[in-house]
């Protein structure tokens, strides 16, 4: 059973930065992709950004790219997404996923087996 908690979430004014941490245990989480997912009110959950345990090459969604970076800290088992020039539409839920997938441009929820609490994100125009 892997377990993952997400923290740094919070009121940000726009063009701001927050720093989102993911921290997992438990089980084998390191032979998972880690992924960020945001849901806003009325919206269905949409993909952020995602990252294996090994290698390099993270993948990052179109509409944050240039914004977004996502990163891990293979020390603390944490993967953190940074988010830089915040835009009042990034205001979201924002949940860590831990799931399995051959390519990170096609990571879903429906990938998904492992899900953190979720974090809110609030960006003040």
């Amino acid at each position: 059973q892997v377990q993952l908690v997400e923290s740094g979430g919070g009121l940000v004014q726009a063009g701001g930065s927050l720093r989102l941490s993911c921290a997992a245990s438990g089980g084998t989480f390191r032979n998972y992709v880690m992924a960020w997912f945001r849901q806003a009110p009325g919206k269905e959950r949409e993909f952020v950004a995602a990252i294996r345990w090994i290698g390099i090459s993270p993948w990052v969604a179109d509409s944050v790219k240039g914004r977004f970076t996502i990163s891990r800290d293979d020390a603390k088992n944490t993967v953190i997404l940074q988010m830089n020039s915040l835009k009042a539409e990034d205001t979201a839920v924002y949940y860590c996923a831990a799931g399995t997938v051959v390519r990170l441009a096609t990571m879903s929820p429906a990938n998904c087996d492992y899900w953190g609490q979720g974090t809110q994100v609030t960006v003040s125009s």
